[in-house]
């Protein structure tokens, strides 16, 4: 392990950002040693930092700083503290810089990439069981770096999620393969215009070294794809090498459907075996986002619990539509809390005949209503789901994608999809 960049970092050293990333920084930095005299932190909001006001920061004078991706480079104390002479560097660029025989796979997009990194992890795991998936997906790439440190195995493979956040400092990163997963308009009160943001998110082609997937279904992922500054291909569930194995994929969804391609396409080019495809058909889905939970007396239950705007349930109603036949039905259940939503955009499922709504929670009456859509109201969730279980027939769907919020029944919406799963499992084993 070649562990000079972090050793030979200027102090003193800012952690600028106590967030999850920046908590794994400064857990590694204090493993290699820098002391309270080195090493200190900055957060607004986080009572442990050192420094809340960034006046504090500049006049400390650091020589290195360690910015966490949520906090904007374009800040004019971070542009001050660079124009002073202080190096730029990152939670990842820390990690990173002590890699040596891993095989390194970077994924990134507008939406999509968790999906895709979770499905490489699957494959990964049945190869390398000391296989590394994390990054922006919620487990900090640092957290590796100190588990090397501390003398656990190394990985064979590293599967990271990308944030555009996180390819603006990432100097030390190099991949071996990447996908962009889709492009589309996002964190627009970040970046000047959307060309900017698209360039950042280009930027992982620049740090890969053998070839970068694009989704060909993207309009604007096709269109750019052109701008790659490493070899790329196009890829979706129509041109992929294992075309024959999407009968067996569980997620929902074409989008689904073009995530399975990309990250089966990425384990072939990387010549992993038959079990690793095996394993990835078989994943359900991040948990409470279009996961598949069970198939009972033919019956698929749904659960879709983190969907709170209107987009996210006419994209998970498709996507559940897509999976039916013609005189089969989805029962959606719709409410929870309103947030002032737009409810009239549901109003086009009115039109389809194998909608039915369901409605439940402390604002079903208000989305029934401004949706125009006609169906069933029970105060409780509970009551929504043992309706729609009585009445659904063998080859119907039956979908928890609310609307609401789950603040009126739930702590959050994860208690709220786990309460469904229960509920469907429970029921029928009794």
């Amino acid at each position: 392990m070649d562990s000079s960049y972090i050793k030979n970092l200027k102090t003193p050293i800012v952690v600028i950002g106590l967030g999850k990333s920046g908590k794994s920084a400064l857990s590694l930095l204090t493993e290699f040693g820098f002391n309270d005299q080195q090493l200190f932190t900055y957060d607004e909001k986080d009572l442990s930092a050192n420094f809340h006001k960034p006046e504090q920061i500049l006049a400390t004078g650091p020589k290195t700083i360690v910015v966490s991706p949520g906090v904007p480079l374009k800040t004019d104390w971070i542009q001050k503290l660079i124009a002073s002479g202080a190096e730029l560097t990152s939670e990842i660029s820390l990690a990173a810089s002590l890699l040596t025989t891993e095989k390194v796979i970077g994924v990134t997009g507008s939406v999509g990439k968790s999906t895709v990194v979770s499905l490489l992890g699957v494959g990964a795991r049945t190869i390398d069981s000391h296989a590394f998936v994390g990054g922006n997906l919620g487990v900090p790439f640092c957290n590796y770096a100190l588990d090397l440190v501390k003398g656990k195995n190394r990985a064979d493979w590293v599967v990271l999620e990308l944030s555009s956040y996180q390819l603006e400092n990432c100097k030390k990163l190099s991949l071996d393969y990447s996908i962009i997963t889709f492009l589309s308009p996002n964190h627009m009160e970040r970046y000047a215009d959307l060309e900017e943001y698209y360039q950042t998110k280009l930027t992982i082609t620049s740090i890969t070294k053998n070839i970068c997937l694009f989704n060909k279904t993207s309009a604007d992922c096709a269109s750019y794809a052109r701008q790659s500054k490493c070899n790329h291909i196009l890829i979706n569930s129509e041109n992929f090498s294992h075309t024959e194995l999407l009968p067996q994929v569980y997620l929902i969804g074409l989008h689904n459907k073009d995530n399975f391609a990309l990250a089966s396409e990425i384990a072939h080019i990387c010549k992993w075996p038959e079990k690793a495809f095996s394993e990835m058909t078989r994943y359900r889905g991040l948990a409470h986002r279009l996961e598949f939970v069970a198939t009972l007396t033919g019956v698929t239950y749904v659960n879709d619990s983190k969907a709170t705007a209107m987009d996210s349930v006419l994209v998970a109603t498709r996507g559940c539509l897509e999976n039916i036949s013609d005189g089969n039905k989805v029962y959606l259940l719709l409410g929870g809390k309103d947030k002032n939503l737009p409810w009239e955009q549901l109003q086009p499922l009115s039109l389809n005949e194998k909608i039915i709504p369901v409605f439940f929670g402390a604002c079903g009456n208000l989305a029934k209503q401004k949706a125009n859509l006609s169906g069933e109201y029970f105060e409780k969730l509970g009551s929504a789901i043992n309706y729609c279980q009585k009445r659904a027939q063998s080859g119907d769907v039956v979908l928890l994608s609310p609307g609401g919020t789950s603040l009126d029944e739930f702590k959050n919406f994860e208690e709220r999809g786990d309460f469904f799963k229960t509920l469907v499992l429970s029921s029928v084993e009794a």
